[in-house]
C-alpha cells in the first residue's frame, strides 16, 4: 500500500502554478469524520479511508477574530490541527503572557432573540487588528477605558484542551474567547507580567461588574475606586507608559512580597522562621453554633488554636482541662462576614462530619484579631499549620483588604467636587445602580479613593486581583449535577484545591473535599459518571445534567496538573501529562 506521503506527492506533482507554492502547511481533513491525517507513513487503508471518502486538502493555520479578556477584538492565525491546549500556548506566545497552561478559548452560543446584540457583537469583531507578530513588548499593554460590548458571560461553553479546533467545528474567522479558566496563577510577577496582569485584572473586573462573583457594597465601592485609579492612570499617553514603564517597577519592586500570589501550587515565601515550634492563638472569641428553632446568640469562649484545631473553654482558667467544644478545621469551608462600618468580623465555617458539614460562626473584636484567626482558619482548612511560611503574608493581605475598604471621608471634598469624570455605571454592578443614584455612589468612589490614590498602576492592578481572590466565592466553577443515591438536582462547585457538594437553591456548601486527599477519579463513559476517590475509602459520584461529564474531568485533571507544575515550567509545558490527565487515560 502506498504511504499518504507519496498520495500527497504524486497530487501535487500535477499542480501547477506561474509561482511556486509553499504547501507545508497543507494538510488532508476528512470532514465526515473530523479528523487530520497527520500521520504520512500511514497508508489510505490503515486510516480506512474509501473510494467515495470526501478529504479536503487545506491549511492547517487559519486566522481566528479572538476576544481577549479585556474585551478587545484581535485576529490571530492559529494552528486548527493542533490540540487546543497547544494552541493557546502559542496564542500566549503570540501576546507575551506567561503560563498559558491557565488559560483556554470559549464559544460564545448566538441568541437570534437579540438582534441589537448580534448586531454589537459584530460591530466590535469587525473592529479587530491583525496580529503577525508578538503584541506588545512585556513592560506595555494598558488598556483603554471600556469596549462597547458589555458581555453575557455565564452562557459561553469551554472548547476541550485535548482536541483540535477542526475537530471541534471551528471554523476560520470565527469569534473565539480567550479567558483565564483554571483559577490558579502561578508566579504572578510585575517585572514579566504585566500584559499577563493586565488581562487578568481585566477578567476580574468583568467577573464583578457582571455580579458573576458576590461581594458586598464596601467591597464594591472599593473594587470601583481601584477601577477610577486605575482608569485614570491608564489614560496617560503611550509614550508616557512606555518611557516609565522600567520607573513604574522599581517603584514596587520592593513591594513585590506582599503582593504576589500565594495560592496553592503559587510561589510562596522561603521565610521558614522558628520550625521548632508551632505558633497558637489564644483569646476570648465569640462562639455561635446555629441550631432550628433557638435563638441564642454568641457565646464568649477562651479559645485556643493549636495545630489545625480549635479548642473552646469557657474561661481563661479552665484551659488546662477539658474543652467544652473542640474542631478540627482540615477540610472545612471557611466564609468571611464583615462589614468595616458596622464592625462586623464574622468567620464563617462549615466543618465536615460523617452527615454533613457542621456550621460554627466566630465572631471576633476587631481587625487585627480577625486576620490572625482568619489567616489561621484558611490554613487550617488546607491542612496548614501557623508554621507555614504563608501564615504572616495571609494576615497581612487580609489586613491590606479591610484597609481599602475604610471610608475616610475627606471634609474638603464639597458636593460641587463630585462633578467629575466618575461613571458609576462603569465601575458598579447593576445591583447598585438600582440602589443608589449617581451622585452618592460616585460620592462613596471618591471617598474609597482616598486609600489607593498613591498607588502605582501595576501596583493598583495587583491589589484588585489580589482582592478578587479575597472574595468567598473566589475560583469555583458551578455545575448542575445528580449525585447517586441522591433524589434532587444539587451543584458541584470545582476550585483549584476542592469539591464542593452545594444546595441548589441556596449555594451553601454541604460537604467539601480537597484534592490533597484525593486518591484517583475515573468517569464511566458510558453513562456519563465522574466518580472520585478519595482518603479514607470516601467515594463521590455524580452527573452533571446540563454539560458532558468530559467538561469535568478536564477542570478536575487541569487543576491537578496545576498544583504538580515545576516552578519553571513556561519554556516547556509537559503537554502530553495534561492532554492524559484532562482526557480520561491516565
Amino acid at each position: 500500500m502506498t504511504p499518504l506521503a507519496s498520495c500527497l506527492a504524486l497530487l501535487l506533482s500535477g499542480v501547477t502554478h506561474r509561482h511556486v507554492k509553499d504547501w507545508s502547511d497543507h494538510a488532508l481533513w476528512w470532514e465526515k469524520k473530523k479528523t487530520w491525517l497527520l500521520k504520512t507513513h500511514w497508508t489510505l487503508d490503515k486510516y480506512g479511508i474509501q473510494a467515495d471518502a470526501k478529504l479536503q486538502f487545506t491549511p492547517q493555520h487559519k486566522l481566528l477574530r479572538l476576544q481577549l479578556p479585556n474585551m478587545k477584538y484581535v485576529k490571530v492565525k492559529v494552528n486548527f490541527s493542533d490540540r487546543v491546549f497547544k494552541a493557546v500556548s502559542d496564542i500566549c506566545k503570540t501576546f507575551n503572557i506567561r503560563h498559558p497552561e491557565e488559560l483556554s478559548l470559549l464559544r460564545k452560543p448566538r441568541d437570534p432573540s437579540k438582534k441589537k446584540k448580534k448586531k454589537l457583537d459584530d460591530q466590535c469583531e469587525d473592529d479587530a487588528f491583525e496580529l503577525e507578530g508578538p503584541l506588545i513588548t512585556p513592560g506595555s499593554g494598558e488598556p483603554g477605558f471600556f469596549c462597547v460590548c458589555y458581555p453575557v458571560l455565564t452562557i459561553y461553553r469551554w472548547l476541550d484542551s485535548s482536541r483540535s479546533l477542526m475537530e471541534q467545528e471551528v471554523k476560520e474567522n470565527e469569534a473565539l474567547l480567550l479567558r483565564f479558566k483554571y483559577y490558579s496563577f502561578f508566579d504572578l510577577n510585575p517585572k514579566y507580567d504585566a500584559i499577563r496582569i493586565n488581562q487578568l485584572y481585566e477578567q476580574s473586573k468583568w467577573a464583578i461588574l457582571l455580579e458573576e462573583i458576590e461581594c458586598t457594597e464596601e467591597e464594591m465601592m472599593m473594587f470601583a475606586a481601584l477601577q477610577y485609579h486605575i482608569n485614570k492612570l491608564s489614560i496617560m499617553s503611550s509614550e508616557n507608559h512606555l518611557n516609565n514603564s522600567d520607573k513604574e517597577v522599581d517603584e514596587v519592586d520592593a513591594a513585590l512580597s506582599d503582593l504576589e500570589i500565594t495560592l496553592e501550587g503559587g510561589k510562596t515565601s522561603t521565610i521558614l522562621g522558628d520550625i521548632t515550634s508551632i505558633p497558637e492563638l489564644a483569646d476570648y472569641i465569640k462562639v455561635f453554633k446555629p441550631k432550628k428553632l433557638t435563638l441564642k446568640g454568641y457565646k464568649p469562649y477562651w479559645c485556643t488554636f493549636k495545630d489545625t484545631s480549635i479548642s473552646c473553654y469557657k474561661s481563661k482558667e479552665e484551659a488546662n482541662g477539658t474543652p467544652a467544644h473542640q474542631m478540627n478545621l482540615r477540610g472545612c469551608e471557611v466564609t468571611p462576614d464583615v462589614n468595616i462600618s458596622g464592625q462586623k468580623f464574622n468567620i464563617k465555617l462549615l466543618i465536615p462530619v460523617a452527615e454533613g458539614m457542621n456550621e460554627i460562626w466566630l465572631r471576633c473584636d476587631n481587625e487585627t484579631q480577625y486576620a490572625s484567626w482568619m489567616a489561621a482558619c484558611r490554613l487550617a482548612s488546607k491542612g496548614k499549620t501557623m508554621a507555614d511560611s504563608s501564615y504572616g503574608m495571609e494576615v497581612q493581605n487580609i489586613l491590606s483588604f479591610l484597609k481599602m475598604q475604610h471610608l475616610n471621608p475627606d471634609p474638603q471634598l464639597i458636593p460641587e467636587q463630585i462633578t467629575t469624570d466618575i461613571n458609576p455605571e462603569c465601575l458598579v454592578s447593576p445591583r447598585y445602580l438600582k440602589k443608589y443614584k449617581n451622585k452618592q455612589i460616585t460620592a462613596r468612589i471618591l471617598e474609597a479613593h482616598q486609600n489607593v490614590a498613591q498607588m502605582s498602576l501595576i501596583e493598583a492592578k495587583m491589589r484588585f486581583i489580589q482582592a478578587w481572590q479575597s472574595l468567598p466565592e473566589f475560583g469555583i466553577t458551578h455545575f448542575i449535577a445528580r449525585f447517586q443515591g441522591g433524589k434532587k438536582e444539587e451543584l458541584i462547585g470545582i476550585a483549584y484545591n476542592r469539591l464542593i457538594r452545594m444546595d441548589a437553591s441556596t449555594g451553601d456548601a454541604v460537604k467539601t473535599w480537597r484534592f490533597s486527599n484525593m486518591k484517583q477519579w475515573n468517569v464511566n463513559w458510558e453513562i456519563k459518571m465522574v466518580t472520585v476517590e478519595f482518603a479514607d475509602d470516601v467515594r463521590v459520584s455524580f452527573i452533571c445534567t446540563e454539560v458532558d461529564c468530559k467538561v469535568v474531568h478536564e477542570f478536575i485533571g487541569g487543576y491537578i496538573f496545576l498544583s504538580t507544575r515545576a516552578k519553571d515550567q513556561n519554556e516547556s509545558l509537559d503537554e502530553e501529562m495534561f492532554y492524559k490527565l484532562t482526557s480520561g487515560w491516565v
